[in-house]
């Protein structure tokens, strides 16, 4: 199964962080599935650091590689069909980083895997 992980599963995985589900947590370990991390997510990162909204220990330059190295993760980018694809989105949810992820996740046939109880609103896949 190929896997984008959404921002917070992506910082609770790395932290190991409690209120990251059994189920994700079987899916991300299990080393059949594809992890992806979407560059939309380091651009949601970049902003909540900028802004004070997120604190890492280290710079966010370093962070990110290392967290996908370590982790084997793949970094999906973001192209003009997943840019295009937002504009079809029904208004489900407002935040602009998540409708980018749902676009990548419709356009590569991924599952997302999120704890926003929104997502699934756009018949996508999601594990949580």
């Amino acid at each position: 199964m190929r896997l984008l992980l959404d921002t917070h599963v992506f910082l609770w995985w790395v932290a190991d962080h409690p209120s990251l589900s059994p189920l994700a947590r079987s899916a991300i370990a299990d080393a059949g599935n594809e992890c992806l991390v979407s560059v939309v997510s380091c651009w949601e990162l970049a902003i909540k650091t900028s802004l004070g909204k997120l604190e890492l220990g280290q710079s966010l330059e370093r962070f990110v590689p290392e967290q996908l190295a370590a982790n084997q993760f793949q970094l999906l980018p973001m192209d003009l069909r997943h840019t295009l694809r937002v504009a079809a989105l029904p208004w489900h949810h407002r935040d602009p980083f998540d409708r980018l992820l749902v676009a990548q996740c419709q356009a590569e046939g991924l599952t997302l895997v999120s704890a926003d109880g929104a997502m699934a609103a756009y018949g996508l896949p999601v594990l949580w």
